[in-house]
Formats: structure tokens, C-alpha cells, sequence
């Protein structure tokens, strides 16, 4: 009786823990939107200070050639040897990498 016992005990575990691990894997965590933009507006201060930025608080669809994601789309200006820069970002909602940047 007692190693019938163990034995439910130990594949009710190992199903329990299977089912865990499944649910992990599909959830998907985005980071925050200001955390992403902090990232953002540090790597640009190392080149200098920023006037401004912004960033869209709602994830987007993003498609670039077989590249297939959700990214938080942003923008930082700065002045650059007198001139105004604006730039425009798209970064991945689930690792903050930018996966696109263009200068306006």
C-alpha cells in the first residue's frame, strides 16, 4: 500500500509539472513600455542629451522581411551640432530590442 501510495504521488507530480511547464512556455511577458523607453533614451544619452521622447503604450504588429513580433513604437529628438534630430523606433515588446530606427 505504501509504494502504491509513493507512486501516485510521484505521477501526479511529474503530471503537475508538465502542465506547469507548458503554461509557462505560452505565456508571453512583455516588458513595460517605460522601461523599454528608459533603455532607449540611455543608450542615446551616451551621445549626448535628449529634448524629448515618447513611446506608444499598446503593443503593434510588426513584420520586416521573415521577422514577425509585437514592438512598442517611440520616438527621441535631440540637438545635435545645433540641428534638431528626431528619430523614430520600433522595439520588441518582449526583450526591448530595437528592431527598427529611422531618422525623420
Amino acid at each position: 500500500m505504501k509504494l502504491r501510495d509513493y507512486m501516485m504521488g510521484l505521477g501526479s507530480g511529474i503530471v503537475i509539472g508538465i502542465i506547469a511547464s507548458q503554461a509557462t512556455n505560452k505565456l508571453s511577458i512583455n516588458r513595460s513600455p517605460e522601461l523599454v523607453l528608459r533603455e532607449i533614451k540611455n543608450s542615446f544619452k551616451q551621445e549626448g542629451p535628449i529634448d524629448g521622447s515618447w513611446i506608444y503604450m499598446s503593443p503593434e504588429p510588426f513584420t520586416n522581411e521573415a521577422i514577425h513580433t509585437n514592438v512598442y513604437k517611440g520616438g527621441i529628438s535631440r540637438v545635435r551640432n545645433g540641428e534638431l534630430e528626431q528619430f523614430e523606433f520600433s522595439a520588441d515588446t518582449k526583450t526591448g530590442t530595437v528592431v527598427e530606427l529611422v531618422k525623420v
